[in-house]
């Protein structure tokens, strides 16, 4: 029998959230039933209610999830019910080209899971990031699933789902921050705040955060950063020679992007040391272009120009790893949770993350 639950729907591009009734199905083969405790709230979603992800709609919106594990499918043999688990959007295949060299934090193939979540009139739902965890319980492919210790609130373990994941992996995985390195992140809400926390939990000794909000660049101090600057009205070149003066004139070894503009990618090039790494974690917009940077550039300052995805984790090695530094004090993941909400107040939620009021609302059930 299927579970009916009130999830939160984004029926059309633009138009605000409704909370309806959503039925799950039972899991099938190789999927498993979860009961969510906690789920914070993604720029992701909002793209998904903008249109700017894709035109499937409706869809099922909510993805940095924690929770329980209710039921399970034939041939899930990696979990049982009472498993606490987080939701991850990686459930790596094993045997495409990227797994099969030995990356599999690139899997080229993933899994979600193939029984459809519909509302009440059958209609079926495009959950986010093959997720969808506004709700009471979800359906997921079991490679969805990544066990943590149980002692991680819900609200905070939730958030290595997909934000917080994305910024420390930048630093830790991408970026490959290491002691005594000097680090530049530019944009400091969810995603460039948990960069900073990961270049300092690698051992960074210098930091700069760059933001145009002062609130933002607040939180930036508390995670770790050793310099602060506001951006806002100040020409690249500023931005640039900030950097440079904070790290010995040379620039910095590693430089963040998490806006993913033109712009801050620039600032980032031109910030980094001589065979410095750059780290793109912001999302461009399809129309963004780089038009106006000499090649002779590329080639006389040497180094890597990385994107990163998902903070190129592997859900399996990471997620119960910085679990386990949380509950050692060691990485404040729970600085994250600005407020808990109820599924009603996502919308409210949108309008206050889009404003830059808080780094995560976490809905909580």
């Amino acid at each position: 029998m299927p579970y009916e639950v009130q999830g939160v729907v984004a029926r059309a591009k633009g138009e605000p959230v409704t909370v309806e009734t959503v039925l799950v199905p039972d899991p099938g083969p190789g999927e498993a039933v979860v009961s969510v405790q906690a789920c914070g709230v993604c720029h992701t979603d909002l793209h998904y209610r903008e249109g700017g992800i894709n035109d499937e709609f409706p869809f099922l919106l909510g993805h940095e999830a924690a929770g329980v594990v209710e039921r399970v499918g034939a041939g899930v043999t990696d979990l049982e019910p009472g498993d606490y688990v987080v939701l991850n959007w990686r459930a790596v295949c094993g045997s495409c080209r990227a797994c099969r060299r030995g990356k599999p934090w690139y899997c080229f193939s993933t899994f979600n899971a193939s029984r459809p979540m519909t509302l009440s009139d059958g209609t079926k739902l495009s959950p986010a990031l093959g997720i969808g965890a506004f709700l009471e319980k979800t359906l997921v492919h079991s490679g969805q699933c990544t066990k943590v210790a149980p002692a991680a609130e819900p609200a905070v373990a939730g958030l290595l789902g997909c934000g917080v994941m994305a910024g420390l992996g930048a630093a830790l995985n991408t970026g490959a921050v290491g002691r005594g390195d000097s680090v530049a992140v530019i944009g400091c809400g969810g995603v460039g705040n948990a960069a900073i926390a990961g270049a300092k939990l690698a051992g960074a000794t210098t930091i700069v955060a760059i933001d145009t909000d002062d609130r933002k660049l607040t939180w930036a101090q508390e995670f770790g950063a050793t310099h602060l600057l506001n951006s806002k009205g100040l020409a690249e070149a500023e931005v640039v020679e900030t950097i440079r003066e904070a790290t010995g004139s040379f620039g910095a070894d590693v430089v963040i992007d998490a806006v993913g503009r033109p712009e801050t990618w620039r600032q980032a090039f031109y910030g980094r040391d001589l065979a410095g790494t750059v780290v793109l974690v912001g999302v461009p917009t399809p129309e963004m272009r780089l038009d106006d940077l000499p090649l002779i550039d590329f080639f006389s300052r040497g180094g890597s120009l990385k994107s990163s995805w998902y903070g190129d984790c592997l859900p399996s090695r990471d997620f119960p790893m910085l679990v386990d530094l949380y509950l050692q004090g060691r990485l404040p993941l729970d600085k994250f949770v600005t407020e808990r909400i109820g599924v009603n107040d996502v919308e409210a939620a949108f309008g206050r993350m889009h404003r830059g009021e808080v780094l995560r609302s976490v809905v909580t059930f």
